[in-house]
């Protein structure tokens, strides 16, 4: 008996412990937002209405209005003050304390509930009232630091007299929405003012009323959506015909872009009028206060018994379209601005409840959510990662010399070529980006497969014969054959180069990644992935690689085939997949436009078409797997295995997407705000997948990363020796190119694992985006050069060089000075590089015929094996 009751003890203390535990993570989770006091404004009551926004490091707070105490027994006070929240020195730490306000010279007159956006050029403050006039006024705020002065720069009227207007900076565009022009609300508008901040004499502009009703008091903000920057327009209040007062909650998003700018959204939960909204993250929008006039008509009866307005902030997904509860606020400030500034969301002032004012001033800031990952979950990640260990170990007693080291004695079966192309194409960043492109937009990108199995034919057909023919350890050394040395040399240092920088940054961005997923920081992440891939790569030189990538696709596929059964599966009864898809345009594939600036049909077709001919014909990553199977009738089922898996991998990865929207349109609750959109396949993982089943995903996004950089690590080091080292040093025992081979890949992955490091500390990858475009622009015409040698008799050495110059400068001045879409850029770095390689050559001295067998009218298909 007493043993059954210490059981039955155990049992409730157990389901006690487990309910306590989740009690707190449901109350972890519901804590999104960190409130942070800062100092108290410097007006003895405060001020509601006043023009608010950040400049320059300084928030500045001028004008406003409010009630001398008591409240209800004077007249309103319009306030002309300009006060400036800032650091005593740039060199201050970043903490709250080091914060102090200070006065500014004021305002030329008493003015309150007008517009304020922050831009780079200062707070940009438009119309407002005085109580007796409204102002169309527009001018600048702007902060000097150095000398601690606020200046004002009149700018042009708006084009008529507002108050109580919303507003917000779209590019370089700032709206002011709505409004009243009048002290009434029956005055309230529907007006659209814009002003191009990036005119050389900027001048408002009247656009299309906004659809839906007039109104003042209403909010507007700007934040990504899939597609790009939208600004939101809600709430607000307006005079029915009758007169009495109407509380909104429609939400409406421009798109000054689309053919229809306006589109109606998911209304909010409550009218949220005169309130503060901000992004947060990358694409949600926290509505931080706001009126929902439940007690409106008593205001005058409570009094100072008023409960003040709603205390709970909400937030708003741009992408799934939802709205959730981002928890309980310690105030709800309102007739003031949520303002970006100090590294989160400033609201300064403001009123709190009729007549009153507060003095405080909050700085609010997302808070992560944490993802526990588990010991269990770890374990698998690195018994897989021993596993890849193990399979370079088992093909290190293979490798007798460079040869089979760089291509595997030739004797790799062609459904494992096939398969490594698949994960050599198939990086960490696209196993995440895919499905995160489909989740925040469509499937326009996916018609890019298509395209990999339209150009199979095109390689097997005029490209790899030629490769076969010369026996080629390095894709250049057909350059060299073709054209000289000097094309050779072109073709490989540009590869290098640029397969360096991609290690780098295959290595950082899943590694931050995962890092926010799991216990293991960026540096262990980049360490472990680089490490690995070193220490397997040089023991079973490509055998090892290809043999890992077999491994590593068959997990990433297999990882995403799970997590989109589970999802399909987690759906709640009458939201399948297909129709949430379906009623939010997630599967639309086609854009009917010629554009060439958007991802129009024909330049999604036609760009990637030529892109992948560039990657599968010139990419040393990519040609080297047809060089280690047996024939090329098995280099040609290698590719055309890579062609189908493609496909199949794309229609996989988009539906994921597509279900990872329904999923989240079902539960907006379960999405962390601190995270990417990018991210959104790791968040899933971490948070929803059994333990165990992460651990295995986790495993292969680092799969996915160690693919592409032993691949790079291989086909660099291949490069290195063939093209560079062994063209020069001759003679030498195989043993001894072996040695070489390995000491390269060594050097070359630790360098790209430097430079992930380097880069995850410094901050320089910008300079490295600059680095990778600018490397970026010999691609095409690498790809130019194979073309032009190929497919004419006439091109010759001298012809080609101008060619591929002239390939490189069109694509730089492309990029640089046109809006063409980043589909098209192979096409005319290959397009350019061969028309003026063909004519340079017919006007240039040098052989009237290309050497025997080494373009597409001598070949003789009998003699290629």
């Amino acid at each position: 008996m007493k043993s059954g009751t210490i059981h039955s003890s155990s049992v409730a203390l157990l389901a006690l412990a487990s309910c306590g535990a989740h009690a707190a993570t449901q109350e972890g989770h519901e804590a999104l937002l960190e409130w942070t006091a800062l100092p108290e404004f410097p007006d003895p009551i405060g001020v509601a209405g006043p023009f608010a926004g950040a400049h320059d490091g300084a928030l500045i707070v001028a004008g406003g209005a409010n009630f001398p105490a008591p409240a209800w027994e004077h007249d309103k006070v319009w306030r002309a003050h300009v006060r400036v929240l800032a650091r005593a020195s740039p060199r201050a730490s970043g903490a709250a304390e080091d914060l102090a306000w200070r006065d500014a010279a004021p305002l030329p007159h008493p003015l309150a509930y007008g517009a304020a956006v922050s831009t780079p050029r200062g707070v940009l403050c438009a119309g407002g009232s005085d109580g007796a006039t409204t102002f169309a006024d527009a001018f600048f705020l702007t902060w000097d630091s150095k000398l601690g002065t606020v200046a004002r720069v009149d700018l042009p009227p708006l084009p008529r007299a507002l108050a109580h207007s919303a507003a917000a900076l779209l590019g370089d565009v700032v709206y002011v929405l709505g409004g009243q022009t009048g002290s009434e609300l029956a005055t309230a508008t529907r007006d659209v003012f814009a002003l191009d901040l990036a005119a050389e004499a900027p001048e408002w502009r009247s656009g299309a009323p906004f659809p839906g009703p007039e109104r003042a008091f209403a909010v507007a903000v700007v934040q990504r959506d899939g597609y790009g920057e939208r600004l939101y327009l809600m709430s607000g209040r307006r005079a029915d015909d009758t007169g009495a007062v109407e509380l909104l909650a429609d939400v409406w998003e421009l798109d000054p872009a689309r053919a229809t700018p306006w589109r109606r959204r998911a209304d909010l939960p409550r009218c949220v009028m005169a309130g503060t909204a901000a992004p947060l993250g990358p694409s949600h929008i926290v509505v931080l206060g706001g009126a929902d006039g439940s007690l409106m008509a008593r205001a005058a009866e409570l009094r100072d018994e008023h409960p003040g307005f709603p205390k709970d902030a909400l937030l708003y997904h741009t992408i799934t379209d939802t709205w959730t509860s981002a928890g309980a606020t310690p105030v709800n400030q309102v007739t003031t601005w949520a303002v970006p500034f100090d590294g989160g969301i400033v609201v300064p002032t403001g009123e709190v409840r009729p007549r009153a004012r507060t003095r405080a001033v909050w700085k609010v800031s997302a808070v992560p959510r944490e993802h526990a990952f588990g010991a269990f979950n770890i374990t698998v990640v690195l018994l897989y990662l021993l596993a890849m260990l193990g399979i370079g170990a088992w093909f290190s007693r293979s490798n007798r010399g460079s040869d089979d080291f760089f291509r595997g004695g030739q004797t790799i079966p062609w459904w494992a070529a096939g398969l490594s192309i698949f994960a050599t194409t198939l990086s960490s960043i696209t196993f995440m980006a895919i499905p995160a492109k489909a989740y925040a937009t469509d499937w326009v990108y996916s018609l890019g497969a298509v395209s990999i199995l339209a150009i199979a034919p095109i390689v097997i057909l005029w490209f790899l014969p030629f490769y076969r023919r010369i026996d080629a350890t390095s894709v250049y050394e057909y350059l060299e054959l073709r054209f000289g040395i000097s094309m050779r040399l072109f073709g490989s240092a540009s590869f290098l180069l640029f397969q360096i920088g991609r290690m780098a940054i295959v290595l950082l961005l899943p590694a931050i990644a995962l890092a926010t997923i799991t216990p293991i920081g960026v540096d262990a992440c980049i360490l472990v992935m680089g490490l690995f891939s070193i220490v397997y790569s040089t023991m079973g030189g490509i055998r090892a690689v290809i043999w890992t990538d077999v491994t590593q696709a068959v997990v990433l596929l297999g990882g995403a085939l799970f997590c989109l059964v589970l999802i399909a599966i987690e759906m709640p009864e009458g939201a399948g997949l297909i129709d949430v898809g379906r009623a939010h345009d997630k599967f639309r594939v086609v854009n009917w436009t010629l554009d060439s600036t958007t991802t129009a049909l024909w330049v999604v077709l036609f760009g990637n078409i030529l892109s992948n001919l560039v990657t599968y014909t010139s990419d040393q990553a990519v040609v080297q797997r047809y060089m280690t199977t047996p024939t090329r009738k098995q280099a040609e089922r290698a590719i055309w295995v890579n062609g189908f898996l493609a496909l199949g991998a794309t229609a996989l990865f988009y539906s994921l997407g597509a279900a990872l929207f329904a999923f989240y349109r079902s539960n907006p609750e379960r999405l962390d705000p601190t995270f990417s959109t990018d991210a959104i396949l790791p968040l899933f993982v971490s948070r929803e997948l059994p333990v165990g089943i992460a651990g295995l995903v986790v495993a292969g996004i680092f799969a996915a990363a160690q693919s592409t950089v032993s691949t790079s690590m291989n086909s660099t080091a291949t490069v290195l020796v063939t093209d560079g080292y062994r063209r020069f040093v001759d003679g030498r025992s195989e043993r001894h190119y072996l040695r070489v081979a390995r000491a390269c890949t060594v050097a070359l992955g630790l360098v790209g694992t430097a430079g992930a490091l380097v880069l995850a500390h410094v901050g320089a990858s910008s300079l490295l985006d600059e680095f990778m475009k600018l490397l970026g622009l010999t691609t095409g015409a690498l790809g130019g050069l194979f073309v032009l040698g190929i497919f004419t008799r006439r091109a010759h050495t001298a012809g080609a060089g101008v060619g591929a110059a002239a390939g490189i400068a069109t694509l730089w001045f492309v990029q640089s000075r046109t809006d063409l879409h980043f589909f098209l850029y192979s096409g005319v770095g290959v397009g350019v590089t061969v028309a003026v390689g063909y004519i340079a050559s017919l006007v240039l001295p040098g052989p009237a015929q290309a050497p025997e067998g080494l373009c597409l009218a001598g070949l003789d298909r009998s003699r290629v094996s």
